[in-house]
């Protein structure tokens, strides 16, 4: 079996391309990273090393790699040839990797390619079909495109190789129903499990790890502390990620019917997942893209919609959002751009234009945010 995945990086090889080797996949990386690609290429193995209770280390083999940039023709190829297709590239990536996966597609013969995108994203494979197939929508019959919901905490690595640390939890929930009538078989992946509902696993996924992560991150950076693991020893910052999950804890609840005991164990998991020792990360890398994570449909804005929806307050959620509001690392374009957006848009504008809400109470209540963090 041949698995193509796109995104050499720590969470392509430490996460996705792991359980793909487990599964028994030989994997084929797709990345623009020459360096990286020239090492996949000439290496035999690499090790996953978990750090935690119950940590082991994996050893990967039999895999390759492909510069996208330098062999266009080979990467579509590839792709043509593949059984599976993930990506861990990013959000915003992916519409740069749909001219290689719609190339391979125009090649393949056979039965339909399965093609995944393993992000932090809600819906994120919908999204890369819409960019694979724009202009191209014949080619629809030849791909079935499954939205999944990722989890693995993987911290910053030396750059200097291919060894990957990371922490011993992760989860790979599959949405099983755009197989049925495809043509395409469910791929055998044990590690994955494949349900009928992705929303319940994603949106508590999203909605609990990213969104207490982010408001970690955008706390400590406030308060001029380095690591995430650090920021959650101030009273004052474990309260205000304790008060953000209250908040998208009330809707999960409301909204899928989780266990409220099995719920708040999987909140408690969350926090100890971030205070890992072994898994030291900062706040700045984890605040970075701040855009995104301030937009509509993200860790902040969606759960308090819906929240404000039902008729229910957001306080936490709207603090961290403020909070975010604040992170203004040199480093990072979006931080940058943040910036330069939050001084020169009026804060209704600003809210309208970088979280998509125009009006209501909520609308209101952020632009209350941004006129105070421009002061």
């Amino acid at each position: 079996m041949r698995a193509v995945h796109f995104g050499a990086g720590n969470i392509g090889r430490g996460f996705v391309g792991l359980l793909l080797h487990r599964a028994g996949y030989e994997v084929t990386f797709v990345d623009v990273n020459p360096e990286l690609i020239g090492m996949l290429q000439t290496a035999d193995a690499y090790q996953v090393r978990e750090v935690g209770p119950d940590a082991v280390v994996h050893t990967v083999t039999g895999f390759t790699g492909i510069d996208s940039k330098a062999d266009p023709t080979g990467a579509a190829q590839a792709v043509a040839d593949a059984d599976v297709v993930t990506c861990a590239v990013g959000p915003t990536v992916m519409r740069f990797i749909a001219p290689v996966i719609r190339e391979g597609l125009a090649l393949r013969s056979g039965d339909p390619l399965v093609v995944m995108a393993c992000e932090n994203a809600i819906g994120a494979s919908d999204t890369l079909r819409e960019h694979v197939l724009e202009g191209a929508e014949e080619l629809a019959a030849k791909a079935v495109f499954a939205n999944t919901a990722v989890d693995r905490i993987i911290p910053p690595q030396d750059p200097a190789g291919l060894d990957v640390v990371v922490e011993d939890f992760f989860e790979w929930s599959i949405d099983r129903s755009p197989f049925a009538g495809s043509g395409a078989a469910q791929p055998a992946i044990p590690d994955a499990h494949f349900v009928d509902d992705l929303a319940p696993f994603i949106e508590r996924k999203l909605f609990t790890v990213n969104t207490g992560h982010a408001t970690t991150a955008y706390a400590g950076w406030n308060a001029g502390i380095a690591t995430i693991a650090e920021a959650l020893e101030d009273r004052a910052i474990r309260a205000a990620v304790e008060a953000a999950l209250a908040d998208t804890s009330r809707l999960l609840l409301a909204k899928f019917g989780f266990d409220a005991d099995e719920h708040a164990a999987y909140v408690a998991r969350a926090i100890e997942r971030f205070e890992n020792p072994a898994l030291p990360d900062t706040c700045e890398r984890i605040g970075r893209q701040p855009l995104r994570k301030l937009s509509r449909h993200e860790r902040f804005v969606q759960p308090a919609v819906e929240l404000v929806e039902r008729g229910e307050r957001a306080d936490g959620l709207v603090a961290a959002y403020a909070a975010a509001l604040r992170f203004d690392a040199e480093g990072d374009e979006q931080a940058v751009e943040l910036q330069r957006l939050l001084h020169e848009l009026e804060p209704a504008d600003f809210v309208a234009h970088v979280s998509g809400i125009e009006t209501g109470p909520l609308a209101e209540t952020l632009a209350e945010r941004v006129a105070a963090a421009r002061s």
